[in-house]
């Protein structure tokens, strides 16, 4: 259970300026892995402005009990293996709204330019000279393994972090990575919607070279107090994960990064959790914590 942290009033925050939201515009924003706390503060004004909110499966009542009182909220999310609005059909709609000239807050799970498909719909009103605001929000491939207690990067254990995909807009394993290259050259892959396809997807890591015992993070529902982190292995994480009964929404982390959450899981030691100093082994005597 994620513990709750005290509020901050607004009057703590002076002098702030943020941009008025005019009728006929959209803005699309991303609102974060799950805790409200991690909405931005444009995120918040455009909650406490828009006319119509059309929101998807991972953005919380929480989140939108932040709309202003009268607002008009339209569901437009998609979920693996459920009926699903169709993507042309919700940047059409965003379109009709805003010629409409309501306020239309066009609001993501996460980040809407990563893996949100927040560019098709800020083309398609390009195309209709609709004019539009992009939020950028706190991605669950960075905000959701932080609540983990794992680090995307660390400097004794990688310079690079790859952030893909598992499951394409077909519902298949994308067919343009190239597994081999990302399995030699990347030393931490952290993957969205890749819990479906989990086997597959290690064994052409494996195939492309990754060592099978390399550790393994699973994160399910990031940020909110259900999330459920689970530890495991390249070889193994397919199959604990469906012995635990894991559902997405979930992240996927492969990489030495996630031997850290010993050390860094601070939702754990809020709960009494001892942490390990050092799970790496790597601070030299003299060297500053």
């Amino acid at each position: 259970m994620i513990p709750s942290s005290p509020s901050v009033p607004a009057s703590s925050l002076p002098g702030l300026s943020l941009p008025e939201f005019l009728p006929g515009w959209v803005w699309l924003a991303g609102a974060g892995p799950g805790d409200p706390g991690l909405l931005t503060l444009h995120a918040a004004n455009a909650l406490a402005q828009a006319d119509t909110i059309v929101y998807d499966a991972l953005v919380g009542p929480e989140i939108l009990g932040l709309a202003r009182p009268g607002a008009a909220l339209e569901f437009a999310g998609k979920r693996g293996g459920k009926p699903s609005p169709r993507q042309p059909d919700i940047s059409a709609r965003l379109v009709t709204l805003a010629r409409q000239g309501r306020r239309v807050l066009r609001l993501k799970g996460g980040d809407p330019f990563v893996f949100g498909r927040g560019g098709e719909e800020a083309l398609t009103l390009v195309e209709n000279g609709i004019p539009f605001r992009v939020i950028p929000g706190v991605t669950a491939g960075i905000g959701g393994l932080a609540y983990a207690g794992i680090p995307a990067t660390h400097r004794d254990t990688n310079h690079a972090v790859t952030f893909l995909t598992g499951h394409a807009s077909t519902g298949l394993v994308p067919d343009g990575l190239d597994w081999a290259a990302i399995a030699r050259g990347s030393p931490v892959i952290v993957m969205y919607m890749a819990l479906k396809h989990l086997e597959l997807i290690a064994g052409r890591l494996i195939e492309g070279g990754r060592d099978p015992a390399e550790p393994v993070a699973v994160v399910t529902e990031a940020s909110l107090p259900t999330q459920r982190v689970l530890e495991t292995t390249l070889a193994a994480c397919a199959g604990e994960a469906e012995a635990a009964g894991l559902k997405p929404p979930a992240m996927v982390v492969v990489g030495p990064v996630v031997r850290l959450r010993a050390s860094l899981d601070w939702l754990g030691a809020l709960a009494g959790r001892a942490l390990v100093p050092d799970a790496l082994g790597t601070r030299r005597r003299g060297e500053a914590v």
